[in-house]
């Protein structure tokens, strides 16, 4: 599932396989959603239970529909976002399921310094980067297990 709002602030995350249920909705985007917010959607069932159940003002876009905007409304941020992501992978002619989160973080990494490389950035993410503990080995990573 993908979540994006104007600023390009983007939240990508496997819900699991199969239909999508509300409890992984609100998993997934429940904190970061406000009454204020108005949830656009594509035409999935659950989407509207949820907003219901939350009390959000909701907007469905079927896929195969002409209405593709209602007033300012529209979910075109996150279809093309797809479309960008589907042939990003298209490079890895497939990936394992339990890796589709990587695969997920990265292309938001890239896409994220893609609309905001500037220097502020790169500074940032080179100090962040630098926080967090590397006291790993070689000899203690091959001892892992991995499964």
């Amino acid at each position: 599932m993908i979540a994006r709002d104007r600023q390009r602030a983007t939240n990508s995350d496997v819900l699991g396989k199969g239909r999508i249920v509300k409890s992984q909705l609100d998993k997934a985007i429940g904190s970061k959603l406000s009454s204020d917010n108005i949830l656009c959607t594509d035409a999935w069932r659950a989407f509207s239970t949820y907003a219901k159940s939350k009390g959000l003002e909701h907007y469905r876009f079927k896929s195969a529909g002409k209405e593709r905007v209602k007033e300012l409304y529209h979910i075109q941020n996150v279809n093309h976002y797809h479309s960008r992501f589907k042939g990003w992978m298209q490079r890895f002619n497939g990936v394992a399921t339990k890796y589709f989160t990587d695969y997920l973080s990265w292309f938001h990494f890239l896409d994220m310094v893609k609309h905001h490389n500037d220097n502020e950035m790169v500074k940032r993410l080179i100090v962040e980067s630098c926080l967090s503990p590397t006291n790993s080995t070689y000899k203690n990573l091959r001892s892992l297990d991995f499964s």
